[in-house]
């Protein structure tokens, strides 16, 4: 008794390869790589209504402070992250790399980091070069190091902790 023509032809190794390569998609969409389920998957990627970060609470760290963040997103450099500054040195508006291009105004200082949910203030964020400044802003910026939204952003008075 001979094999199945299914199994021994030329159609018969079509469809193997076939079944195969259907497998083979449905794992990659699964993994991330189809393009429907990638975006859902993406925990960077902003909701609709688009990416915020909160300061929930602020504390001393030796010389530092220690931010505690809750954001609607995964960040990282990369992709969308966060930007750290001194609300009384520079504007939501300065402090992405488009400040001048697009609003205007002189490029400010900011620290961009992925540190979630907690950050020590660093580079451009530390306290050592706060100046006179006692107020410390978050909002969410893209790999460009641009603001996603000057609209949205927080900041929260640090005086007790300085």
């Amino acid at each position: 008794m001979s094999d199945p023509a299914i199994l021994t032809d030329r159609i018969g190794y079509c469809y193997r390869v076939r079944v195969w390569v259907m497998i083979l998609s449905v794992v990659a969409m699964i993994m991330g790589g189809g393009s429907g389920l990638a975006l859902a998957a993406m925990p960077n990627a902003c909701p609709v209504d688009g990416c915020d970060v909160k300061i929930l609470e602020v504390a001393r760290s030796g010389d530092e402070l220690e931010l505690t963040f809750k954001a609607n997103f995964t960040p990282d450099v990369s992709k969308n992250h966060f930007h750290v500054w001194w609300g009384e040195n520079f504007t939501v508006e300065q402090v992405g790399r488009n400040a001048q291009t697009v609003y205007g105004v002189e490029q400010g200082r900011w620290h961009r980091h992925a540190d979630y949910p907690t950050y020590i203030t660093q580079g451009a964020a530390s306290t050592s070069v706060r100046g006179d400044a006692v107020t410390i802003c978050v909002s969410a910026a893209d790999r460009n190091h641009n603001i996603l939204d000057v609209k949205v952003f927080d900041c929260v008075d640090v005086s007790d902790k300085l």
